[in-house]
């Protein structure tokens, strides 16, 4: 396997699609719906990226990011966004997020 990516998204079809894309090449791939499903399977498996929506119900990117890092400072992350808040992407980028990119992919 070429490593682990955690794709946390409220879309159903984005998660498919990030998920075929990544298992052709080689990645094992987790899902998660929520941000508790998130931070549960971010604990698991200790994926090497993280791919995160920014607007989940119940917890938002940002949140999940921050509890994310308590649990591991180096985790890697890209955050994908459909609208443009940039202040949230703004936060993200001062806590650590490696970069981002607007939805649909």
């Amino acid at each position: 396997m070429a490593g682990k990516i955690l794709i946390v998204d409220d879309q159903f079809g984005i998660r498919i699609l990030l998920n075929e894309v990544f298992q052709k090449e080689g990645y094992e791939t987790y899902q998660a719906a929520n941000g508790v499903q998130a931070l549960d399977l971010f604990a698991k498996h200790s994926p090497d990226l993280v791919l995160l929506d920014m607007k989940i119900p119940g917890m938002d990117g940002v949140e999940i990011l921050k509890k994310m890092k308590e649990m591991n400072e180096h985790v890697k992350v890209i955050v994908m966004t459909a609208y443009g808040e940039l202040d949230m992407i703004h936060e993200t980028k001062k806590l650590g997020a490696l970069t981002h990119f607007a939805k649909p992919v």
